[in-house]
């Protein structure tokens, strides 16, 4: 009876519809819009399919932002769950056990991705999107279980001044770089060459290497600290203040971020401090943005594309690795093709796979099937 009097924590609809949102673009909509760029030959089009593309080292692209989004994500998330098993009374050991073994699994999920069940160890590539988020979810997650606010942002601030300083005063030497922020003459690169076992992805460097996780918990944190404020009653009655807060927020991280890229460049491959901030801000930003439409203005409708996405993250990133979406593309797609120019052809591709992913999605919505980890 105790916990019939306690207040349901009320779901936030915008965090799926951005969580879909930002699966969408490696579910198939880079695809999309790479192929109107080709076809149209638009200016518009052809800049935002160079944004669809990693930037090399140094610098910043839209898609660079779409992996620390989704980390950011998962921190708004944890102190809505957090509550929620309060109000259910679970004991601190089991929340606890549960964060430590969501993290586990998806390390574990991350090397399977990666070919683990072909049991080929000294080829097999350990670092993985999924094992940072693991990782980097579950260290945010035991700060934020032991410590009040104000430690949460020494941790936030001696974790990122910490990760810069060290690669600042302890350049590598072991491949004759003497440029501190290469990747052949950072620490951290130098770090995974000599812990991680296996192959790193970039032969010299690892993107999601052990020693880089260390800043990638501030993106976790920044995700916290925005889903505490969120479920904290200030401002409750006045939501457009507490959206204005959130991208006053939003744009002074933004402005940190770039200030601090003069002396430790804006870098995903190393997850920069500088990086952290930018792209912590511009997530902040689009969570404020779809915040306000769906939750405070309550236009929903046009954001169900997303949610049905949003719901299955982890399913459809796993599943596009097993399943061969390109096959049926082919199958239901392939008279289009056959039909128009060549020209259409990266174009119908991208919608084709983006449709068929969209529609096991959705089957899977209707059913009610989710994954969780």
């Amino acid at each position: 009876m105790e916990n019939q009097n306690k207040p349901a924590v009320k779901r936030l609809q915008s965090l799926d519809a951005l969580r879909g949102f930002d699966m969408f673009w490696i579910m198939g909509g880079e695809g999309i819009f790479i192929g109107l760029a080709s076809l149209t030959g638009w200016p518009i089009f052809q800049w935002w399919a160079g944004q669809l593309e990693h930037v090399p080292w140094h610098g910043f692209h839209f898609y660079d932002m779409i992996f620390p989004l989704f980390l950011f994500i998962a921190g708004i998330s944890f102190p809505f769950s957090l509550a929620k098993r309060k109000a259910n009374n679970d004991s601190r050991k089991s929340i606890y056990i549960h964060i430590i073994s969501r993290g586990l699994i998806l390390v574990l999920l991350g090397i399977i991705y990666n070919n683990g069940i072909k049991f080929n160890f000294d080829g097999l590539r350990y670092g993985s999107v999924l094992g940072r988020i693991g990782l980097a979810w579950m260290f945010g997650a035991l700060i934020f279980m032991n410590t009040k606010l104000n430690f949460r942002i020494v941790w936030f601030c001696g974790l990122l001044i910490g990760y810069w300083l060290l690669l600042l005063l302890f350049p590598a030497h072991d491949l004759g770089s003497t440029d501190i922020f290469s990747q052949e003459g950072n620490l951290t690169s130098y770090i995974d060459r000599l812990l991680m076992p296996g192959r790193l992805y970039l032969g010299n460097h690892d993107p999601e290497g052990l020693f880089s996780t260390i800043p990638a918990i501030g993106t976790a944190l920044l995700g916290m600290f925005t889903g505490e404020f969120m479920l904290s009653k200030y401002l409750n009655d006045k939501p457009l203040r507490k959206v204005l807060y959130l991208v006053l927020a939003a744009i002074a991280l933004m402005i940190i971020g770039k200030i601090w890229n003069i002396v430790f460049p804006i870098n995903k491959n190393l997850w920069t401090s500088s990086f952290v901030l930018f792209v912590g801000g511009l997530s902040l930003l689009l969570f404020s943005i779809f915040y306000l439409i769906i939750d405070v203005w309550q236009f929903k409708k046009w954001a169900f594309f997303f949610v049905v996405i949003g719901m299955n993250p982890i399913t459809i990133y796993l599943t596009e690795r097993i399943v061969n979406f390109r096959s049926a593309t082919r199958f239901f797609f392939g008279g289009f093709s056959a039909i128009l120019p060549p020209s259409w052809a990266p174009l119908i591709d991208g919608i084709g796979i983006t449709a068929v992913a969209w529609v096991f999605l959705y089957i899977l919505y209707k059913k009610k099937i989710f994954l969780r980890v």
